[in-house]
C-alpha cells in the first residue's frame, strides 16, 4: 500500500522540492532555495525525470496584483542531478498546473496571467499557444480569463482545464478542447471549446482516470462544497455526476491520484499533505506539515 514515492512542491518557506513516502516517511529535499513561487509537478518515470513550473515573482503593492512575463519551466533528475531551464525568456507568464504527454514528447500547462493552455517539446522547444482567452497584460485582472489546472487525455484527444473565477466567487468552471486547434482558427477563437460544468466554488489542479472515465479536481473554495476533493463522470458533452468525495482542506490546490491504490494525495496553502480514499463521504488524513504547498506527484 506504501510503495511509490511523493513529489512535493514547497511555496514557502524558501521553496523545496521534496520526496517522501505515502505515508509521510523516509523524507529528504531533493532540491532547495527555489525562489520561483514553484506550482506544477510532472515525472517522467521512464527518464527519472521531473518537471516543475515556476511563476515568477509577483510585484506591486500586494502578491498576485501584478505579473512580469518571467514565468518558466524547469526540470531536474530525480538523483537530484541535471537542472535545466526549459521554457524562459518572457514565453510564460504564470504556469501554474503543468501535465504531460510522454510517450508524444510533449508538455502541456495553463499560464494563469497569461490567460493560455500552452505546450511544448519536452526539452522545451516548439512552445505553442493552443488556447487563448486575452491579452498580456491589458486583461491579466480579469480573473474569469485565468487558466488554472489542466489534464489531457492523449488517447481520445482532449485537453481539460479549469477556469477557478474570482476567490470564493461560486464561478468556477471547467472546459474541455481537442489537442490541437481546428484548421484554419487560431487559439483565440477556436470553435470546439466546451464548457463542462460550471457555478464550482474555485477549481484547481485536475486528474483524469480515462479507464473509468472520471475527472478529478481539487477545489480551494470557501463556500459550500469548497476546500474539497472532487470527482464527476466524464458525458458526451459535459461533466455527470458531480461528486464531492471529501472536505476540510485548507485552500487546496495539488492533486495526485494513486490508481491502483484508490486514494488521492492532496496538498493545499495550508500546509498538509493529505490522503484520503476514492470513495463517497471520504475523510481525509493528513500525512506531513511542510510549509505553504502547491503541487504534488506521485510515482510507482
Amino acid at each position: 500500500m506504501n510503495s511509490g514515492k511523493l513529489y512535493i512542491l514547497q511555496y514557502r518557506p524558501g521553496g523545496e522540492i521534496i520526496e517522501m513516502d505515502p505515508d509521510g516517511g523516509n523524507r529528504r529535499t531533493l532540491l532547495g532555495n527555489l525562489l520561483g513561487n514553484v506550482d506544477g509537478i510532472a515525472i517522467d518515470k521512464k527518464t527519472k525525470t521531473l518537471y516543475w513550473t515556476n511563476m515568477g515573482p509577483a510585484i506591486g503593492p500586494s502578491e498576485g496584483e501584478f505579473f512580469q512575463a518571467d514565468g518558466s519551466i524547469e526540470c531536474i533528475g530525480l538523483d537530484g542531478a541535471n537542472r535545466r531551464m526549459l521554457v524562459g525568456h518572457g514565453l510564460t507568464v504564470t504556469p501554474k498546473q503543468v501535465t504531460a504527454d510522454f510517450d508524444a514528447g510533449l508538455l502541456y500547462w495553463c499560464d494563469r496571467e497569461g490567460m493560455r493552455v500552452m505546450r511544448s517539446n519536452l526539452d522545451g522547444s516548439n512552445v505553442t499557444v493552443l488556447v487563448r482567452n486575452g491579452v498580456f497584460p491589458v486583461d491579466s485582472n480579469d480573473v474569469m480569463r485565468h487558466c488554472v489546472g489542466i489534464a489531457i487525455d492523449p488517447v481520445n484527444r482532449y485537453i481539460y482545464w479549469t477556469q477557478k473565477g474570482p476567490p470564493d466567487g461560486g464561478k468556477g468552471r471547467i472546459f474541455r478542447t481537442g489537442l490541437e486547434i481546428p484548421a484554419g482558427q487560431q487559439p483565440e477563437n477556436r470553435t470546439d471549446i466546451e464548457l463542462l460544468i460550471d457555478h464550482l466554488p474555485e477549481p484547481i489542479d485536475l486528474e483524469l482516470d480515462t479507464k473509468n472515465n472520471l475527472l478529478y479536481w481539487t477545489d480551494r473554495g470557501n463556500l459550500d462544497g469548497g476546500n474539497s476533493l472532487n470527482r464527476a463522470r466524464i458525458g458526451t458533452k459535459q461533466l455527470e455526476n458531480h461528486e464531492v468525495l471529501a472536505t476540510g482542506l485548507q485552500e487546496g490546490i495539488g492533486l495526485a491520484i494513486d490508481h491502483a491504490n484508490q486514494r488521492a494525495f492532496t496538498t493545499e496553502l495550508g500546509g498538509e499533505v493529505r490522503v484520503a480514499s476514492l470513495t463517497a463521504n471520504a475523510q481525509f488524513t493528513t500525512i506531513a506539515k511542510l510549509g505553504i504547498l502547491t503541487g504534488i506527484a506521485y510515482v510507482v
